[in-house]
């Protein structure tokens, strides 16, 4: 299944979530993998769509939740990368240490997608292919932007620094511009929490994520 996620973005997060019970997994995980497997085997015409587009800036969308899981209260990063209007990256991963807000946790999901624009934008340039503007970099945490943005270190932020550092000097280079999206829009939420299907299906919708056997 890892390896069908890197054309098919719609299940990363259902995938991320059994890589965690591969060792001694119980009936329901086997379950849950056949449920993936029946979801794929009910939507094998879909897949990413690549149009002839000449519009090469990128942009990125990054979310996470907060403590879902119910054994070690950590929480699930996601993000998703596009050049143009075509999705080129994603992920889906579990923090590696619990959040004391949501915020946080959404500043943490901030610095993991960072790592992945500094890559693209750096390969871009290798391809001659330089970004005029700054990466836009949309959040659904006014919190989280704003802690991109300040200057000042805060008691409560102190103990992210570090991501802190990262994030607010790609800020400050001009590397990324962080803007707010709303929920609704927030096109990485696929990739850290289960969603209603009608939500789902919208959220993939905006990816390219088509099937070859709808109407054009």
């Amino acid at each position: 299944m890892m390896y069908l996620t890197i054309t098919r973005p719609d299940i990363t997060y259902a995938v991320n979530c059994l890589c965690q019970f591969t060792f001694a997994p119980k009936a329901s995980h086997l379950h849950a993998a056949h449920k993936v497997l029946h979801y794929l085997k009910g939507t094998i015409g879909l897949g990413l769509f690549y149009s002839a587009e000449s519009n090469l800036l990128s942009q990125g969308f990054t979310d996470a939740d907060w403590n879902s899981c119910s054994d070690t209260r950590k929480s699930t990063s996601g993000f998703c990368m596009f050049l143009g209007p075509s999705l080129i990256s994603w992920k889906s991963k579990k923090q590696q240490t619990s959040s004391h807000s949501s915020a946080e946790s959404e500043y943490r999901a901030m610095e993991f997608a960072m790592r992945e624009v500094t890559w693209l934008v750096n390969l871009l340039e290798e391809f001659l292919v330089k970004q005029p503007h700054s990466v836009a970099f949309y959040s659904d945490s006014k919190a989280a932007i704003h802690i991109a943005n300040n200057a000042v270190f805060h008691e409560r932020t102190k103990h992210i620094e570090n991501d802190c550092h990262i994030v607010r000097d790609k800020v400050l280079s001009g590397l990324i511009k962080t803007l707010h999206i709303t929920t609704e829009s927030q096109l990485a939420d696929v990739f850290t929490k289960p969603l209603f299907p009608t939500q789902f299906n919208y959220l993939i919708s905006k990816m390219s994520l088509l099937s070859i056997y709808s109407p054009s």
